[in-house]
């Protein structure tokens, strides 16, 4: 049985995020936003997504890379007629006129490196999730695609002709392919395009050598790390849990969501892996996207809203495409946005937590502290003692989840040291009667008797978000509780190949066929909270095999062959992967370059 990976790496620039298979085509880019509609979309369906490719004639074989500590995507093509090529994918990012300059615009490098290959470049955007065929007009040196929101346009030195009618040449010089959208390119070629990859490979390294990242498995945190970056729309600080939808969990399991939407919570995780190798614009930015939504918002917050702040993300389901791998349904837009996740509070607050402890920053500058300190606390206070959908955003289940209530306590305590650093004694007094009301809904899920946590108050069964006691420090790592819920959750929850499941029970769509990927990073974080760094550093090398060529991981992987499954690449999991090896490396002792 052959493993399933995802065959496509990424570049994006902080604007949108494109993904480049290893056979030369875009198989995802959506324009203008990552929640807009796909301008190529063969990743759901080959015959209504569009096509842009550069391949040879008859077949061939390719090997993709990334330009080291960079963004820059790289395919060479070896064709069986003979000759070889490579094609340099990436999305211009670099400082200029005092601010990052991040346009919609795909450039792609196209080189011989032996021989004289012949290629065919196939240009084909759609919209409307391929529902609108673009009118294709002809310029000089250009072609135009019209028909969109804005227009589209391919500047090339390729004779338009070529491209026009698909035709094969010979490729005896660097030729140069800039997609753009909304503004075209008005600027020379070839000099523009090869400036603009010198500088955005300078920022990409330049962003790294600034980086503090241990020497553990430095390349794999190092590839998380940039992997996280341009996950984040700029623009407005939004970070994005994925860029694709419906990609399945497992074959035929209609587990198919959209995951281009900003979630609290995974926001949460993502900036927490980015402090930790010392980046913290990412968190500066999203405090901007999230103050906005806290003082609109006066009851509760959505788990998730639109990168922009949109609300309504109202589910729909297109029945014109055929799906990934023949997997239906393909959906837009996320249900979840009307779940009630009562752990999100407490993610927001310490996601900004750095923001008045750390002394790097000038807490003067937080401006309407107590107002938004005490805006949720006063949300975590109306929320504490409800039922909530939880983490894994349950749609017909509620519950009084140990997950949630874990992370209003720690929300409560960030918000201790938050009115602290401000003395502010009316927010600490709350603060504190806010941690011991969370605390007595956590035990009420102890199970004595098993010494574990379930997964909420009266019921049996065993989640592996309760991990997180351990991390949060609700559990002292060091003691025997902590290390007897760690191992009643490793028994039942831990697959023979060192995967993890998020839970086994029965949910709305029956029991989880694949492992969650985040949920075996959190065993590696846990052993090694408790001191088992044998076994954590063993662990964490072993999950190391589910990434595909690139380093790159899914968010879930199956348990019987380690095939890539779910949307991709997640956010989740590269976060999980940089956390776990950010705890191996401070219980080793291992220094942080900087």
């Amino acid at each position: 049985m052959s493993r399933h990976t995802y065959d496509t790496g990424i570049i994006g620039n902080c604007a949108f995020l494109a993904h480049i298979n290893k056979n030369t085509n875009v198989d995802w880019l959506c324009w203008p936003k990552f929640d807009s509609t796909f301008i190529f979309g063969g990743l759901l369906d080959k015959a209504k997504g569009g096509e842009f490719s550069i391949r040879p004639e008859g077949e061939y074989t390719s090997v993709q890379y990334y330009l080291e500590n960079t963004n820059v995507l790289i395919t060479e093509i070896s064709p069986k007629s003979g000759g070889k090529y490579r094609i340099t994918d990436f999305a211009p990012r670099f400082y200029q006129h005092q601010r990052y300059y991040k346009p919609l615009m795909l450039i792609r490098k196209i080189e011989a490196i032996e021989g004289s290959p012949r290629v065919i470049v196939k240009c084909e955007p759609v919209s409307e999730y391929g529902a609108v065929k673009l009118t294709v007009n002809r310029g000089s040196n250009h072609i135009q695609y019209l028909g969109g929101e804005e227009n589209i346009r391919l500047t090339t030195n390729i004779p338009i002709s070529y491209v026009f009618d698909e035709q094969a040449f010979v490729l005896n010089e660097t030729k140069y392919l800039a997609l753009t959208y909304g503004e075209p390119l008005e600027a020379a070629l070839i000099s523009t395009a090869d400036r603009f990859l010198a500088e955005t490979v300078q920022y990409w390294r330049t962003w790294i050598k600034h980086s503090s990242i241990a020497t553990y498995y430095q390349p794999f945190v190092i590839r998380s790390g940039l992997a996280l970056k341009i996950h984040q729309f700029e623009d407005t600080g939004a970070i994005i849990a994925a860029s694709t939808t419906s990609l399945p969990e497992s074959p035929g399991s209609g587990r198919n969501w959209d995951y281009r939407y900003c979630w609290l919570r995974d926001t949460y995780y993502v900036i927490t892996a980015l402090n930790h190798i010392g980046h913290f614009e990412e968190m500066e930015k999203y405090f901007s996207y999230v103050t906005d939504i806290s003082f609109s918002e006066d009851e509760r917050y959505q788990p998730l809203y639109g990168i922009t702040g949109k609300r309504n993300l109202v589910e729909e389901i297109l029945t014109d495409l055929e799906g990934y791998m023949g997997n239906q349904p393909v959906r837009i837009g996320n249900q979840a946005y009307e779940h009630i996740q009562n752990d999100i509070y407490g993610q927001v607050m310490i996601s900004l937590l750095p923001l008045y402890t750390d002394h790097r920053f000038v807490f003067s500058e937080r401006k309407d502290s107590v107002r938004w300190i005490e805006s949720l606390l006063n949300k975590i206070d109306r929320t504490i003692d409800e039922k909530d959908a939880g983490i894994w955003e349950f749609r017909n289940m509620a519950n009084i989840h140990c997950y949630s209530n874990l992370f209003q306590w720690a929300g409560a305590s960030a918000a201790e040291k938050m009115a602290r650093t401000i003395d502010n004694k009316e927010l600490i007094d709350k603060a504190i009667e806010l941690k011991e009301r969370a605390a007595a809904h956590i035990e009420s899920c102890y199970d004595p008797i098993r010494k574990v946590y379930t997964n909420s108050a009266g019921s049996s069964n065993l989640d592996a978000s309760t991990l997180q006691l351990i991390m949060m420090n609700y559990l002292d790592p060091e003691s025997q509780k902590a290390k007897d819920h760690l191992l009643a959750l490793e028994k039942e929850l831990r697959t023979p190949n060192g995967l993890f499941y998020r839970y086994l029970y029965t949910d709305d769509f029956g029991k989880p066929k694949t492992t969650f990927l985040i949920c075996a990073f959190w065993y590696v974080e846990a052993l090694a909270s408790v001191g088992r760094l044998d076994d954590a550093q063993r662990e964490f090398a072993n999950l190391l095999q589910y990434s595909n060529h690139l380093l790159l991981f899914s968010e879930d992987v199956d348990e019987q062959d380690g095939s890539q499954w779910g949307n991709f690449p997640q956010a989740y999991s590269h976060v999980g992967l940089m956390n776990a090896a950010y705890r191996i490396a401070i219980k080793l002792d291992r220094p942080v370059f900087l």
